[in-house]
């Protein structure tokens, strides 16, 4: 796959990192990355005295030194050789803005960031990047074990966006072996019982109608034979839905898009990619944008 020559990966100088550099090592060779950034950016980049006491060598500006604790990192884990890399620290008021400024300036294709279970950590720049990045974005949980995915669920609404999204699903699910599981949400619009039909009755025609559009939606694919999965909502929002059908069905990646009706929604994403992301921190989520649609957008949110 040659989606993702070049990624930016976060670090924040915790355990995650650990995790987070071991699991990406696993996607290198797969996404086809070439060059890797490492990054870590901080309101403040003195450096706590439980890494000074693990590290009691360090005497440089607190930039070189957390580069340099980033570098012991990768060799650490003896990231391939064969990927160039590029690691530097950065110092900020605002470090989602710094983040994502370095994300436009290297010209990345995707980021890696970490999402927390258990660690200390609030986990609000991995979530802004999420929401706000001009790339895709690969989220990698730290409880779920190492390893490429089996079973990728792909939320779909069959709009002319979500065509994109499929095909890509279609192509990474081939070239990792792995099954590829459409999910929709369909409701029973309110005002229904004036019908004089019961809720389950047009609970009914509501899924025949989604499973139609299914089929329409399929016409433009050369894989006819995938089947979606529906799942009826009633009161949960749909990030908390798709992530507890995700772990009914034992997916161990979700693949997801912008909505891409315009520039601007290209770059913040939609309501329900928003909410899974709010809510998932157990399964790895790859949040997939065309890249160069939001370019123009971006570069006038940095001239603001």
């Amino acid at each position: 796959m040659k989606n993702f020559s070049k990624a930016l990966v976060g670090l924040d100088l915790t355990e995650m990192d650990d995790v987070l550099i071991k699991k990406t090592i696993l996607f290198l060779e797969f996404l086809g990355i070439e060059k890797c950034y490492f990054i870590h950016v901080s309101k403040n980049l003195a450096i706590p005295q439980e890494i000074i006491d693990n590290y009691p060598d360090l005497v440089a500006p607190g930039d070189e030194s957390v580069e340099a604790i980033m570098k012991d990192k990768l060799h650490q884990f003896n990231f391939p050789s064969s990927v160039e890399v590029e690691v530097f620290a950065e110092e900020g008021d605002h470090p989602l803005d710094t983040f994502l400024r370095w994300a436009r300036i290297k010209d990345v294709d995707l980021i890696v960031m970490g999402r927390k279970e258990t660690l200390e950590g609030s986990g609000s720049l991995a979530k802004g990047v999420a929401k706000k990045a001009p790339c895709s974005i690969l989220m990698l949980q730290e409880k779920r074990p190492p390893g490429l995915p089996e079973k990728i669920m792909v939320p779909t609404d069959f709009s002319s966006h979500n065509h994109m999204i499929f095909e890509f699903g279609e192509r990474i699910a081939s070239e990792m072996n792995a099954e590829m599981v459409p999910v929709n949400i369909y409701e029973v619009p309110h005002g229904y019982s004036k019908t004089g039909k019961s809720f389950e009755e047009f609970s009914a025609i509501m899924k025949k109608n989604a499973q139609t559009d299914y089929k329409n939606f399929l016409k433009e694919h050369q894989n006819k034979k995938v089947k979606c999965q529906f799942i009826l909502r009633k009161k949960n929002h749909d990030g908390e839905i798709l992530l507890a059908h995700a772990e009914e069905i034992e997916a161990d990646m979700i693949l997801i898009g912008s909505r891409g009706k315009s520039k601007s929604a290209a770059l913040m994403l939609g309501s329900t990619a928003e909410e899974l992301i709010e809510v998932n921190n157990k399964i790895p989520m790859l949040i997939f944008k065309k890249k160069g649609e939001n370019i123009g957008f971006f570069e006038a949110l940095f001239k603001i």
